[in-house]
Protein backbone atom coordinates (compact mmCIF):
# COMPACT_ATOMS: atom_id res chain seq x y z
CA UNK A 1 0.00 0.00 0.00
CA UNK A 2 1.39 3.58 -0.92
CA UNK A 3 2.62 5.46 1.91
CA UNK A 4 0.70 8.82 2.85
CA UNK A 5 4.09 11.04 1.77
CA UNK A 6 4.13 9.29 -1.65
CA UNK A 7 0.55 9.87 -2.49
CA UNK A 8 1.19 13.70 -1.22
CA UNK A 9 3.99 14.21 -3.66
CA UNK A 10 2.18 12.21 -6.51
CA UNK A 11 -1.00 13.81 -6.23
CA UNK A 12 1.20 17.28 -6.12
CA UNK A 13 3.05 16.65 -9.00
CA UNK A 14 0.16 15.50 -11.30
CA UNK A 15 -2.14 18.56 -10.16
CA UNK A 16 0.92 21.23 -10.67
CA UNK A 17 2.21 19.83 -14.23
CA UNK A 18 0.41 19.80 -17.37
CA UNK A 19 0.90 16.66 -20.17
CA UNK A 20 4.15 18.10 -21.23
CA UNK A 21 5.69 18.13 -18.21
CA UNK A 22 5.47 22.07 -17.57
CA UNK A 23 4.74 23.08 -14.76
CA UNK A 24 1.15 25.02 -14.79
CA UNK A 25 1.66 27.47 -11.84
CA UNK A 26 4.18 27.38 -8.92
CA UNK A 27 2.09 26.44 -5.80
CA UNK A 28 1.52 28.80 -3.37
CA UNK A 29 1.38 26.65 -0.12
CA UNK A 30 4.83 26.00 1.50
CA UNK A 31 4.39 22.00 1.46
CA UNK A 32 3.46 21.70 -2.14
CA UNK A 33 6.43 23.97 -3.70
CA UNK A 34 8.80 21.97 -1.84
CA UNK A 35 7.79 19.28 -3.38
CA UNK A 36 7.64 20.56 -6.79
CA UNK A 37 11.22 22.14 -6.41
CA UNK A 38 12.42 18.68 -5.36
CA UNK A 39 10.47 17.13 -8.08
CA UNK A 40 12.77 19.81 -10.58
CA UNK A 41 16.09 19.92 -9.04
CA UNK A 42 16.09 15.98 -8.86
CA UNK A 43 16.47 16.24 -13.10
CA UNK A 44 19.53 18.07 -12.59
CA UNK A 45 23.00 16.14 -12.23
CA UNK A 46 24.77 16.23 -8.70
CA UNK A 47 28.47 17.06 -8.04
CA UNK A 48 28.16 19.33 -11.28
CA UNK A 49 28.34 23.16 -11.99
CA UNK A 50 25.99 24.40 -14.02
CA UNK A 51 26.15 28.29 -15.56
CA UNK A 52 23.40 30.74 -14.47
CA UNK A 53 22.32 30.12 -18.67
CA UNK A 54 22.29 27.01 -18.16
CA UNK A 55 19.64 26.71 -15.33
CA UNK A 56 17.91 29.27 -17.04
CA UNK A 57 17.46 27.28 -19.69
CA UNK A 58 16.97 24.20 -17.94
CA UNK A 59 14.05 25.88 -15.64
CA UNK A 60 12.77 27.77 -18.94
CA UNK A 61 12.14 23.34 -19.95
CA UNK A 62 9.05 23.29 -16.90
CA UNK A 63 8.39 27.04 -16.39
CA UNK A 64 8.41 30.46 -18.06
CA UNK A 65 9.68 32.44 -14.77
CA UNK A 66 13.00 30.69 -14.36
CA UNK A 67 13.89 34.05 -12.26
CA UNK A 68 11.39 33.03 -9.51
CA UNK A 69 12.54 29.11 -9.36
CA UNK A 70 15.97 29.50 -9.41
CA UNK A 71 15.46 31.78 -6.45
CA UNK A 72 13.57 28.99 -4.42
CA UNK A 73 15.88 26.54 -5.46
CA UNK A 74 18.74 28.86 -3.30
CA UNK A 75 16.53 29.78 -0.72
CA UNK A 76 15.05 26.47 -0.02
CA UNK A 77 18.44 24.90 0.33
CA UNK A 78 18.42 22.82 -2.96
CA UNK A 79 21.13 24.69 -4.97
CA UNK A 80 24.05 26.76 -4.01
CA UNK A 81 25.16 29.45 -5.64
CA UNK A 82 28.95 30.96 -5.85
CA UNK A 83 30.12 33.73 -8.24
CA UNK A 84 27.30 32.83 -11.05
CA UNK A 85 28.23 28.90 -10.51
CA UNK A 86 25.12 26.66 -9.71
CA UNK A 87 25.25 23.28 -8.12
CA UNK A 88 22.88 21.00 -6.61
CA UNK A 89 23.00 20.79 -2.70
CA UNK A 90 22.63 17.59 -1.25
CA UNK A 91 19.40 16.19 -0.23
CA UNK A 92 20.20 16.78 3.53
CA UNK A 93 20.72 20.48 3.43
CA UNK A 94 17.51 21.18 1.47
CA UNK A 95 14.20 22.66 3.52
CA UNK A 96 12.36 18.76 3.56
CA UNK A 97 8.44 19.38 2.69
CA UNK A 98 7.65 16.01 5.01
CA UNK A 99 8.94 18.15 7.83
CA UNK A 100 6.50 20.57 7.39
CA UNK A 101 3.10 20.01 9.64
Amino acid sequence: MPQPMNLLRDSTIRNFLDREGRLKSIPAQLKKKLIVLEYLVDKLEPERDYAESEINAFIRLYHDDYATIRREFIVQGFMSRSSEIYRRNPKSAARRWEDLS
